[in-house]
């Protein structure tokens, strides 16, 4: 008796018939109105009960043995997802036609639950096909090839988001570069703060307990709340020493941002040095001492390269960390993608607020790719 052999995806296409339930687009007077939610089946005519064909197409491919359906599961996804994004510009760009120049077509609820099934598809097919890391993530990079291509050929452009953007380019782009600076203007000083903490505390383990406690206090302050401890004290530097606001010093901004951002990234970092310097075992370096390398070289042919791993997981959680929490750095003026979310969020209107959001979560997730792609090189060189 044949069985279903996989089961993740055979539930997920039978949540695919609550995204058909749902409306696909909803259009709107203007940008500040919510709208009204239309179905497929309202914008081009035709039988609801056609929606049903993909979702079983799913559960048909999961009752069939071996590894071929898993890559048909995938091929099916990747297509079913790129045709949801087409067929969404394609309302949007119908309903324009017969609508004023303020009227907003916007993604709907069954839209957006329908590309996530289909994301999670993906991700269950591609995990069946291959252990390989390295395969993985190329498979999961080229599912974003064809909605590129059609980002690329202008067949989104009717929709609200990109109306959205096309009016705040420049704002967008200022955006993107300061969210970018706040990111890098991070990521150093933590690293030169972090390392140097970490290898001492690795070389005194007695005092461990207290560093860790002092950073856990840190990690454990709402964000919020430490960007409002630092402005109070900045202001008075700066009122103390005006040449500091040559140096870009300042109540409000950037620097209370960076401080609190690199507060909360040396609480990792300083772990991940700690636990990939302990991960090295003791017989490796007696090793190393034995054919006559110094201490200089044991340390930067042999530990540095041991240790390496650790380090860059724990870099990875402060870049994915630091994306987030620097939208919240915008309450005190530091700009990025946070200013749009909270404009957005005062003027009550979504499509700004996601013009903020979907941003930040393209970077986080690249800069997490990324680093899961270094991870993978550098485990492979390690492994040979």
């Amino acid at each position: 008796m044949p069985r279903c052999t996989h089961r993740v995806v055979a539930l997920l296409a039978i949540l695919l018939l609550a995204a058909a339930a749902l409306p696909f687009v909803n259009f709107a007077p203007n940008r500040l109105v919510s709208g009204e939610g239309l179905w497929l089946w309202q914008i081009w005519a035709f039988p609801p009960l056609i929606l049903l064909f993909i979702p079983a197409l799913f559960l048909l491919l999961c009752w069939l043995p071996g590894r071929q359906p898993s890559l048909l599961i995938l091929l099916l996804a990747e297509a079913s997802f790129a045709l949801l994004l087409w067929a969404s510009g394609e309302a949007a760009q119908q309903l324009a036609q017969n609508s004023s120049p303020l009227a907003r077509t916007s993604p709907g609820s069954g839209l957006w639950l329908g590309l996530l099934l289909m994301l999670l598809i993906c991700s269950e097919a591609i995990r069946r096909l291959t252990s390989w890391a390295l395969w993985r993530w190329l498979l999961n990079v080229q599912l974003w090839l064809l909605p590129c291509w059609l980002l690329w050929i202008g067949q989104l452009d009717g929709l609200s988001l990109m109306k959205e953007y096309a009016n705040r380019q420049e704002t967008f782009n200022d955006a993107l570069s300061q969210h970018l600076m706040l990111l890098w203007g991070t990521l150093v000083p933590s690293l030169l703060l972090g390392v140097p903490i970490g290898m001492w505390c690795w070389r005194r383990p007695g005092r461990q307990s207290s560093v860790f406690t002092v950073l856990n206090i840190i990690q454990t302050i709402p964000s919020v709340a430490l960007f409002g401890l630092l402005i109070a004290p900045l202001a008075g530097l700066v009122q103390r020493f005006p040449w500091l606001t040559n140096l870009g010093v300042a109540g409000t901004g950037l620097a209370p941002a960076l401080i609190a951002l690199v507060l909360y990234a040396l609480l990792p970092i300083v772990r991940g040095v700690v636990a990939g310097m302990q991960q090295v075992s003791s017989q490796v370096l007696e090793s190393a001492a034995a054919m006559g390398m110094s201490r200089a070289q044991t340390f930067l042919r042999v530990q540095l390269p041991l240790a390496l791993p650790v380090l860059l997981r724990s870099l990875r959680v402060v870049t994915v960390q630091t994306l987030g929490m620097a939208v919240v750095a915008a309450l005190i003026g530091a700009g990025g993608f946070g200013a749009l979310v909270f404009q957005g969020l005062l003027s009550s209107a979504l499509d700004l607020v996601l013009l903020g959001v979907i941003p930040v979560i393209a970077l986080a997730v690249i800069a997490d790719a990324l680093f899961s792609l270094a991870g993978t090189l550098l485990k492979g060189e390690t492994d040979d």
